[in-house]
C-alpha cells in the first residue's frame, strides 16, 4: 500500500516574480504545517528551501527545491521556485511535477513580466492557481490595487477567499470569507475571531461577490439564488473547488508571510481549492507513449497500475553524487528494486529513495502514486527521462525548455585545467538543461551560453564551490565573415629553385560574389592540360584553407564562386605543394581586388515589455542600429517587439533590458542573417585584427 491515500496528496508549486516572497511563503507554509519547529529567514540565509550558498549570498531563489507539510489530515508536498528572469525555466521545468500553484503578487508591486511568464507556463500545464497576495503588513501595501492587477494581468475574474485586516502597521489579521471570521495574529499563532465591526460591510460585499459568482455556474442555483433563497455553506465550497478547477475564476488569498499571518488560511485554499492528483488527472490525464510502436498509454493514478515516474530535475550534490528529483505518476516505487529508463533504453537499480526537506534527506521505504521523491547515483538518468516497469514500458513527454540568450567565453585561471574546467561544467550542464558548453573551433574559445549574465555568473561560482577550479569571463568573439562585391581575376605563381629539385606552380583564377547564404563554388575549367588533373585538387584545396584563414581581418571567406581557368606547371618542379601554394596567393590577390567586406551576424530579436518601457526600448534597438520589424499588442498591458539587430549589439543586452524595464521586460533571439558591416566599423575591426596580429609577433 502506497504512504499516503492519492485523495489526500496536493502537489503546489510556488510561483512569482523575484522577490515576491516565495521562499518566505514557503517557509511559512513548512513552519506552521509542522514541518520545521524554527521559522527561518531569507534575509539571514537562514530558510529551508534557499540552501545554496550562492542563493544565501544573493537573497533570491536559484534552484526550486522541495518540502513536504501535513494539514487536516492530507499531505501537502511543496515545491519552491525561481522568479528572477535568469532561472524561471527551472520553475517551468518543475511545475510538470506539480498538480497548483500559489501565486504570490506583492502587495507593494503588484504583478510583473516574470509573473506574466510564470502564469503562462501553468496555462500550458492546465494547472489550477491560488493567488497569494504578500507583504500587507509593509507600508503602502495596497490590496485593491494588487486584485485589479491581477484581473487585468491573468485577463480573469479574481474572486478574494480571505481579505486584510488592515495594511501595513494596522495590519492584523485576515478575515475568512467562506467561514466569515476573522483570523487575527496573536502571538506568533492566528486564532479565530468574530469579523470586527468597521469591516464587516466589505466582508458582506466580497462574500455577496463569492455567491454571485457560484450561483452562475449552476441555472438551478442561479435560480434559487435570484428569487431570495440562499446558498448552503456545502454548495458554496463546492462551488469554490469547481470554480477552481475549471479555471472559471482565481480564488485570492492574502496574508504577510514573513509573520505567518493568512498562512493557516492558505492552507486550508490550498486543500479547498487545488487538486488531489487523481483530480488532476481527470482534468488532465496521465498519457505518454509506447516506446516500442509509439502508440499512446493513459496510466491511472493508482497503485494498483504499472509503475510510472517522470524525472523532472536533477541535483548534482558533490557528497550525495546525482540526486534525481521524481513524479510518481502510478504504481509504487520500493527502495531496492530496478526500473527502466525508458527514455534512454536502460535499466536503473533504485537504492533508497528520499523525500526532500530542503536539502534534508527524510528516508521512504516505498513512493506511491501522486507522491515526490528522490533517489541518488542513477547512472544513465536525465532530467526529462521517464522510469517505469521493464515490462509495461511508457514515455512521458519531456518539458522544452528555452534556448540560452546568451554567451560568454570562458578561460580556466591556471594554465592547464581546461580539463577540469570541461568535466565539472558537464557535471553542472547535468543539472541544469538551459546550459550550454562547447567548444568553438573557428574562435578556439570555450563558450558557456545561458539564460543571463547572473545565471553564467552563479554557474561559475558553483563550478568553483563544487569543483575547485576558478575561471575568467569575457565577452565571446563575434562570428564575422568575409565576402566580396565585385568580380576579379589574379595570377598565383610559386616558383622556388635552391639547389636539387624545385617548386613550380602557376594557376590563373577568377572570383565572383554569390547570393547570401550560396556558400562556397569551385569550378575547373582548365583545358588543354595546361595543368595537369593531379594538380587541380591542390590548387582547390590552396583556395579553401585560405577562405577558412580570412584575407582581411581573418575571419572565413564566404558567398563566393571560384573558377579555375588557366596555368602552367614544370615536368619536373611541380608538386601538389607548389600548387596548393600558388592557388592561395592567387585568392589572396584577386580576393583584394573584387572589393571585400565585413559580414556581421543578424539576429531576430523579440522583446516583450510593459506599454509605457515601450518608447525607451525602441529607442535603445534604434541605436544598436536594429531594425523594428513591428509591434504586437500582448495580454496584460505588454507590447512584443519584433526587430533585426546585429549580434555585437546584442552580446550584453540581458542586463541592458532589465535596466530599461525595471526587470520587467523579457527577450529571445536567434541567428537570422549575415549583413554587410558598416565601413566605418569594418575599418575599426580590420584595424583591431591588424594590431593583434602586430602584437602576437612581436
Amino acid at each position: 500500500m502506497a504512504n499516503f491515500d492519492v485523495q489526500k496528496i496536493r502537489n503546489v508549486a510556488v510561483i512569482a516574480h523575484g522577490g515576491a516572497g516565495k521562499t518566505s511563503l514557503t517557509e511559512a507554509l513548512l513552519f506552521v504545517s509542522g514541518s520545521i519547529d524554527r521559522l527561518g529567514s531569507v534575509d539571514n540565509g537562514t530558510s529551508t528551501t534557499d540552501f545554496e550558498p550562492e542563493e544565501i549570498g544573493r537573497n533570491i531563489s536559484i534552484s526550486s527545491s522541495l518540502g513536504f507539510g501535513s494539514w487536516s489530515g492530507c499531505r501537502i508536498n511543496l515545491i519552491d521556485t525561481p522568479g528572477f528572469i535568469n532561472f524561471i525555466e527551472d520553475t517551468r521545468g518543475c511545475l510538470k511535477a506539480a498538480d497548483g500553484a500559489v501565486v504570490i503578487v506583492s502587495a507593494l508591486s503588484g504583478v510583473k513580466a516574470e509573473t506574466e511568464k510564470i502564469w503562462k507556463y501553468a496555462c500550458e500545464y492546465e494547472i489550477p492557481r491560488i493567488v497569494f497576495i504578500n507583504k500587507m503588513d509593509k507600508e503602502n501595501a495596497n490590496f485593491s490595487m494588487a486584485l485589479a492587477e491581477i484581473e487585468k494581468s491573468f485577463d480573469s475574474e479574481a474572486v478574494p477567499l480571505l481579505i486584510p485586516i488592515g495594511s501595513g502597521e494596522t495590519f492584523s489579521g485576515v478575515i475568512d470569507i467562506v467561514a466569515m471570521k476573522a483570523f487575527r495574529a496573536r502571538s506568533g499563532k492566528e486564532t479565530e475571531d468574530e469579523i470586527p465591526v468597521e469591516f464587516r460591510e466589505e466582508a458582506e460585499r466580497y462574500r455577496k461577490k463569492l455567491v454571485e459568482k457560484i450561483a452562475e455556474s449552476d441555472d438551478a442555483l442561479l435560480e434559487r439564488y435570484l428569487e431570495g433563497g440562499v446558498l448552503t455553506q456545502d454548495e458554496i465550497l463546492k462551488g469554490i473547488k469547481e470554480g477552481s478547477l475549471t479555471r472559471r475564476f482565481i480564488p485570492v488569498a492574502c496574508g504577510a508571510a514573513t509573520k505567518t499571518i493568512g498562512v493557516s488560511r492558505l492552507l486550508e485554499a490550498v486543500l479547498l481549492c487545488l487538486p488531489s492528483p487523481a483530480e488532476m488527472a481527470r482534468i488532465s490525464p496521465v498519457r505518454g507513449k509506447n516506446p516500442k510502436d509509439g502508440k499512446e498509454i493513459e496510466r491511472k493514478v493508482d497503485d494498483a497500475e504499472p509503475f510510472s515516474a517522470y524525472v523532472f530535475k536533477t541535483i548534482a550534490d558533490p557528497y550525495a553524487g546525482k540526486l534525481s528529483l521524481f513524479r510518481v505518476y502510478s504504481g509504487t516505487l520500493k527502495a531496492d528494486s530496478t526500473v527502466l529508463n525508458s527514455t534512454a533504453g536502460t535499466k536503473e537499480r533504485i537504492g533508497q529513495v528520499f523525500y526532500l526537506l530542503g536539502k534534508k534527506q527524510v528516508p521512504a521505504q516505498l513512493l506511491g502514486p501522486g507522491e515526490i521523491g528522490s533517489v541518488a547515483k542513477l547512472k544513465e538518468t536525465s532530467t526529462g527521462d521517464t522510469l517505469c516497469e521493464e515490462g509495461d514500458p511508457v514515455v512521458f513527454e519531456k518539458v522544452r525548455f528555452a534556448e540560452p540568450i546568451i554567451s560568454y567565453a570562458i578561460a580556466p585561471k591556471s594554465k592547464g585545467d581546461e580539463e577540469k574546467v570541461s568535466s565539472g561544467l558537464q557535471r553542472i550542464l547535468e543539472e541544469d538543461p538551459t546550459l550550454r558548453f562547447h567548444r568553438d573551433e573557428e574562435t578556439k574559445e570555450m563558450l558557456l551560453s545561458g539564460m543571463g549574465q547572473v545565471h553564467l555568473e552563479v554557474t561559475l561560482e558553483r563550478l568553483k564551490r563544487k569543483f575547485g577550479v576558478e575561471v575568467l569571463m569575457k565577452t565571446p568573439k563575434i562570428p564575422y565573415r568575409e565576402t566580396i562585391k565585385a568580380s576579379s581575376k589574379a595570377q598565383g605563381r610559386y616558383k622556388k629553385q635552391s639547389g636539387g629539385r624545385g617548386q613550380y606552380g602557376d594557376c590563373w583564377i577568377e572570383i565572383e560574389p554569390l547570393p547570401r547564404g550560396a556558400g562556397y563554388e569551385f569550378n575547373d575549367k582548365i583545358v588543354g592540360g595546361v595543368i595537369p588533373q593531379q594538380y587541380r585538387p591542390a590548387v582547390e584545396k590552396g583556395v579553401v584553407e585560405t577562405m577558412k584563414e580570412g584575407i582581411i581581418a581573418g575571419y572565413p571567406v564566404i558567398d563566393m564562386k571560384v573558377t579555375l581557368y588557366d596555368g602552367s606547371y614544370h615536368s619536373v618542379d611541380s608538386s601538389e605543394m607548389a600548387f596548393k601554394i600558388a592557388g592561395s596567393m592567387a585568392l589572396k590577390k584577386a580576393f583584394l581586388e573584387a572589393r571585400p567586406v565585413l559580414l556581421e551576424p543578424i539576429m531576430k530579436v523579440e522583446v516583450t515589455i510593459p506599454d509605457d518601457t515601450l518608447g525607451a526600448v525602441i529607442g535603445d534597438l534604434n541605436s544598436k542600429r536594429g531594425k523594428v520589424q513591428g509591434v504586437e499588442p500582448q495580454a496584460g498591458g505588454n507590447q512584443k517587439i519584433m526587430a533585426l539587430v546585429p549580434m555585437s549589439e546584442m552580446l550584453t543586452y540581458a542586463n541592458q533590458l532589465q535596466s530599461l524595464t525595471s526587470g520587467r521586460g523579457l527577450y529571445s533571439m536567434e541567428f537570422s542573417h549575415y549583413e554587410e558591416v558598416p565601413g566605418h566599423i569594418a575599418q575599426k575591426i580590420v584595424a583591431e585584427k591588424e594590431a593583434k596580429k602586430t602584437e602576437e609577433n612581436a
